[in-house]
């Protein structure tokens, strides 16, 4: 699975952000080939000399579908309302996203204690 992160740099207005982040949720999410999004507000700051405010998640298959979702018409004025309301205080990136569930997880610590 793939997912396009967006980070939204703390030096965005954040009346701004709100007035116009619900736009570019309409188009993003209708970008073709979404499987499911996150939004996270960052609540404190912990380390290094980037700081966020939000950080917006989109799932795809694959690579391939989020490159196509991001050139669709939805994604292109997604990005275009992303760019408008961030001023380019952003950072996007794909990442070949991963998970695990905690019952798996507990599975294989036991396997591992118990010698196997």
């Amino acid at each position: 699975m793939y997912k396009l992160v967006i980070l939204i740099e703390k030096s965005v207005e954040p009346a701004v952000l709100d007035q116009h982040w619900p736009q570019f949720l309409h188009h993003a999410e209708q970008m073709p080939g979404l499987l499911r999004e996150s939004t996270s507000r960052v609540d404190s700051h912990l380390f290094g000399s980037a700081e966020y405010q939000l950080q917006h998640e989109l799932f795809f298959n694959s690579l391939e579908e989020a490159r196509r979702a991001m050139a669709s018409e939805a994604g292109r004025m997604a990005g275009r309302i992303l760019q408008q309301l961030s001023g380019g205080s952003l950072v996007l990136f794909f990442a070949d996203h991963r998970e695990d569930d905690l019952e798996n997880i507990r599975k294989y610590r036991q396997s591992i204690s118990s010698g196997e």
